[in-house]
């Protein structure tokens, strides 16, 4: 208005209602909000999926004091957002509910994932969550995986969690193998089986390898069979270890996974009834 109509500043303020001290001072971010808008922006660019509130997860241990109103708000002004997928049209089928596990080591679920090299190479990859906890028990990524080979990976990772009651899967060879099914019956471990053409039997897995194709395989290029492993491992143990899981209060698996065996453990010394 000053420059094209020529008027006084005193008057354009006045038509506008905004105060000539305003209109001479214009308002800075101060130090704090520009360097929370740089981390916004930095953790956007190298974590893809994540929306305003993982990010405000992450920001917490760095900016104890800041809420998610103002993450949200620095996140639209830098103009980011997470791009919704289109949701795939699929017939009207009856669903079967998931019976939700009761503690860590309830229910193993188990699901494959390709992916290929540079060189056009195929290779598999076996994920294994746990339904409880979220947790990523293991990923084994090789060009080829055979019902012994699983249940080798099986018995590696119970080495340290121990077994599970049950272990859930679809109708592949691997998991209808022989030594599959000998495997569970020497262990005592029940195979839940999924019906064929029924995915989401089995939705805890599915949802884990979604966010696995999203944000490790559909980021990476793969050279080699080590680099795959070892950029699989390296976001293996982000997931577990850093990641926030909306569904456990948005922490962590592995930290939502050692509170619940601490409660556990203080139960029983305080009901020793509940070991036998």
């Amino acid at each position: 208005m000053i420059q094209t109509h020529l008027l006084s500043e005193r008057h354009a303020c006045c038509l506008v209602g905004l105060s000539r001290d305003s209109f001479r001072h214009p308002p800075k971010r101060d130090a704090l909000t520009q360097a929370l808008g740089e981390r916004i922006v930095d953790i956007a660019h190298v974590r893809r999926r994540f929306g305003y509130r993982r990010i405000h997860d992450l920001l917490r241990p760095e900016f104890p004091g800041v809420n998610h109103k103002r993450i949200y708000r620095l996140y639209k002004d830098a103009n980011l957002a997470v791009r919704r997928r289109k949701k795939a049209k699929r017939p009207p089928c009856e669903r079967v509910p998931l019976q939700l596990a009761q503690k860590v080591n309830d229910v193993w679920s188990m699901d494959f994932v390709s992916d290929s090299l540079s060189n056009g190479r195929r290779i598999k990859c076996l994920t294994v969550a746990d339904d409880f906890s979220h947790e990523c028990v293991d990923i084994a990524v090789d060009y080829g995986i055979s019902g012994q080979y699983v249940t080798r990976l099986l018995d590696q990772a119970a080495t340290f969690r121990g077994y599970p009651l049950a272990v859930r899967t679809d109708n592949g060879p691997e998991f209808t193998s022989r030594a599959f099914m000998a495997w569970a019956t020497a262990h005592g471990v029940r195979h839940i089986l999924t019906q064929p053409g029924r995915p989401m039997q089995n939705g805890y897995i599915e949802s884990f390898n979604g966010k696995f194709r999203d944000e490790c395989l559909n980021e990476q290029w793969f050279l080699s069979l080590p680099q795959a492993r070892q950029c699989i491992a390296d976001w293996r143990q982000d997931y577990n270890e850093v990641r926030p899981h909306s569904s456990l209060g948005r922490i962590p698996p592995a930290q939502f996974a050692q509170q619940q065996r601490i409660q556990t453990n203080a139960a029983a010394n305080l009901n020793p009834q509940v070991l036998d």
